[in-house]
């Protein structure tokens, strides 16, 4: 899909990929919605945009878990712009550590994938109609692989590749196009702030920075872009992700006792 002239709008935009993100779409020409559970940060973002581009962003405040919330945001994207052409499904949180919780459980279902849910929707019926429309889903190499100590996420993550699936299955002869980020470790607030907890929660973030190269989100979001504009599903801007994925498949158990001596050494470091 070209970018130039479409309405996109992007939650978690208040910085990390999001931000980089509604970057590198108004820098193409697209008009962008930046939503963010913290408003000052999608505010500074949209500031930065329409000083390079004036009049291409707006920011507002959204908590992507209230239905409410998401329809309300969709509406002030087509007040200022026009109808949404892309969403990028991207706000997202590490849930707890171990088992966790069931609040716990609850938050993360409810960020990593139920907003998913809720924005497609609340968009899928306009699209159908006009036979065009771009969902981009912001899930992990841990939905493909999984997440040592973080169950919530390495779970809710893949639900998120599954429901990109299952979108891009049932719509994509019907001219809707779906994408599914899976990256291992950027720089981002989420990485950053699990390197510095101890426990179970610490364990997954330390194996993801051994993993490979820790990415800018620039990076990430370059990748995202060129996925777009070939219509392609899958985005690994780690491609030794993919060697790991048909590694796992061709030998599940064999995987399973790697990924079991992987957690005994990080956490004995």
């Amino acid at each position: 899909m070209e970018i130039d002239g479409r309405v996109a709008v992007i939650t978690g935009g208040g910085g990390g990929i999001g931000g980089a993100i509604a970057q590198l779409l108004a820098a193409g020409g697209a008009k962008v919605v930046l939503a963010d559970l913290d408003g000052g940060a999608a505010t500074a973002v949209a500031d930065s945009i329409n000083g390079q581009a004036p009049g291409s962003a707006i920011a507002a405040e959204a908590d992507v878990t209230d239905s409410a919330a998401l329809k309300t945001l969709i509406a002030a994207a087509e007040d200022a712009f026009g109808p949404v052409d892309m969403f990028f499904a991207n706000a997202g949180i590490g849930g707890g550590g171990g088992i966790a919780s069931e609040d716990e459980w609850a938050a993360a279902l409810g960020v990593n994938l139920m907003a998913h849910i809720r924005a497609a929707r609340l968009l899928v019926p306009g699209w159908l109609e006009r036979g065009q429309g771009y969902f981009v889903s912001t899930a992990s190499a841990a939905g493909l692989l999984t997440q040592i100590g973080l169950a919530p996420y390495a779970v809710t993550k893949h639900a998120a590749v599954g429901f990109a699936e299952w979108m891009a299955v049932t719509y994509g002869a019907r001219g809707i196009r779906v994408s599914c980020l899976c990256p291992m470790g950027v720089d981002t607030n989420l990485l950053n702030s699990g390197l510095e907890i101890e426990g179970d929660q610490g364990v997954g973030a330390k194996v993801v920075a051994d993993a490979g190269r820790i990415l800018s989100p620039e990076e990430a979001a370059e990748a995202v872009l060129e996925a777009i504009a070939a219509e392609r599903f899958l985005i690994l801007p780690h491609p030794e992700v993919l060697d790991f994925y048909r590694f796992k498949g061709s030998d599940y158990d064999r995987w399973i006792g790697g990924m079991q001596r992987l957690q005994a050494r990080i956490e004995a470091s």
